[in-house]
């Protein structure tokens, strides 16, 4: 596998694992107590942190990629896996 594939597969986990963690460690303004302003949504976040909502992403799309890496060189799992039907 290219070097530019790796980046890419990369990239896309980042991607789906960055939208994937979303709600996951946001508090909302009644949780923390904070009162809210007139037309703001119960489910708003108190505070969200880019920076660090994209570095959790980038270190868990390590891994990921590494795996995929892996098996894409190994064959672990190949499309015969996938075949529900026969």
């Amino acid at each position: 596998m290219q070097f530019g594939s790796m980046v890419a597969i990369y990239f896309l986990f980042f991607v789906a694992i960055a939208f994937i963690m979303l709600p996951f460690g946001v508090k909302t303004g009644e949780e923390v107590g904070e009162e809210l302003v007139p037309g703001q949504a119960e489910s708003a976040p108190h505070k969200f942190s880019l920076g660090r909502h994209l570095l959790r992403a980038a270190i868990f799309a390590l891994p990921v990629t590494a795996l995929y890496v892996a098996n894409f060189i190994y064959g672990w799992v190949g499309i015969e896996w996938l075949d529900f039907y026969n």
